[in-house]
């Protein structure tokens, strides 16, 4: 009997659709997604090589590992080839969320065949054995490794087809298909699933284009700014602690001068400034540190008259706290004799003076036993009556 002409010509527009359909898949995947899941594929097919033999006295997980090898893929690919549909079969009755992530979905079903494995004896001694049990995994993937008995290649290609399988989402391969094969070339360097290789010196961490950016933010290789916006011209992102802890201009330190009371933490590049800018507070610390006791406006006069010798050009180069001490000391022992003139001068043109005759010059040096400082100017010039007030003003402390 010849069948219906609506029927072949329904047939005959399927055979049309079918010649018509895209040849040419681009097929490429998130290679860093596959390569977990191969890797787990080992660590997988050990773990069922351990639960199926444990307790057993005549077989062992190496003895059953090529039939467990081809079990766990025929396993895992029709569990793949039949996600979709029982996605959608179990969509309403599922409360619970479930990962999309390829990587997770295939290591539920490696973990479905392990538990499906695991004889009685595991599943009664399971909780006894569970340290042990990890260290025969970790021990059985070893040694496939080290034989090279499921290769890393093989393993790959297999994790390709469970992704795509179980990636309904399409966010970790390509898709596209294309009708002839000059399409798909023009296609491949453009695809966002292409392998890249990173352009950073010294780095060759392989991804897939989409990643790029999320590399480039985390490699290790990056010539970055300074941290602490140094003036160098970029640091090694794996380099940078380093550098901002101990080369780094703007390293933030101590004044030389904390020991004494300067609570600072300033740049080192700025150190000189600092130190240039605080002479003054500085010396206050010296001072008050050589001199305990004595109160604040005293040490305050005594700073003042410091910086104001004809010997002060020795303190600005003082740096640290041993060197502004000597410095100190340095001018006082210059300025001594200044002093014994000063006082002799002063006592001369007092000498009628009922209070003033009452007082040697050894005397007023005793009184004031820290340094009166006095500019060369006013000793030449022979100003008697500044002369006296600087002499007043220091026996008032």
């Amino acid at each position: 009997m010849d069948a219906p002409a609506a029927d072949m010509e329904l047939e005959h527009n399927k055979i049309e659709t079918e010649e018509k359909a895209p040849a040419y898949p681009c097929g490429l995947c998130d290679t860093e997604v596959v390569h977990k899941i191969a890797q787990m594929l080992l660590e997988g097919l050990a773990a069922v090589c351990v639960d199926s033999t444990t307790g057993s006295i005549f077989r062992t997980p190496a003895s059953v590992a090529v039939d467990m090898r081809k079990e766990l893929i025929e396993y895992v690919t029709q569990r793949s080839e039949t996600f979709v549909a029982d996605t959608i079969i179990l969509e309403d009755r599922v409360e619970e969320e479930v990962s999309d992530h390829p990587y997770d979905i295939v290591s539920a079903f490696v973990e479905d065949l392990t538990t499906l494995k695991r004889n009685l004896w595991g599943r009664v001694s399971g909780w006894i054995l569970n340290e042990r049990r990890e260290d025969w995994i970790d021990d059985m993937v070893q040694e496939m490794e080290l034989s090279k008995f499921w290769l890393i290649d093989q393993r790959e290609s297999l994790a390709q087809t469970l992704l795509k399988n179980v990636d309904l989402n399409n966010a970790f391969h390509c898709d596209m298909k294309f009708d002839i094969a000059e399409e798909l070339e023009n296609h491949v360097p453009q695809c966002r699933f292409r392998s890249v290789i990173c352009d950073n010196e010294g780095c060759n961490a392989k991804f897939i284009a989409d990643h790029m950016e999320k590399h480039d933010t985390t490699c290790p290789f990056k010539i970055i700014p300074c941290e602490q916006n140094c003036s160098s011209d970029g640091i090694m992102r794996q380099e940078m602690d380093r550098h901002c802890l101990t080369v780094c201009p703007m390293k933030l330190v101590n004044c030389p001068f904390y020991p004494v009371g300067c609570q600072s933490s300033i740049p080192k590049c700025t150190m000189d400034q600092h130190i240039s800018e605080n002479l003054h507070d500085h010396l206050l610390h010296i001072l008050r540190s050589m001199r305990r006791g004595v109160s604040s406006d005293k040490l305050e006069f005594l700073a003042e008259q410091l910086e104001k010798s004809p010997f002060r050009n020795q303190l600005p180069a003082a740096r640290d706290p041993r060197s502004l001490i000597s410095a100190v000391k340095d001018v006082e022992a210059k300025l001594e004799p200044l002093e014994m003139e000063v006082v002799k001068v002063s006592h001369e043109g007092e000498a009628h003076s009922p209070s003033s005759s009452s007082a040697s010059a050894q005397e007023l040096h005793d009184h004031n036993t820290d340094v009166i400082c006095v500019t060369g100017q006013d000793l030449h010039q022979g100003d008697l009556s500044h002369l006296k007030k600087e002499h007043r003003r220091a026996a008032m402390f």
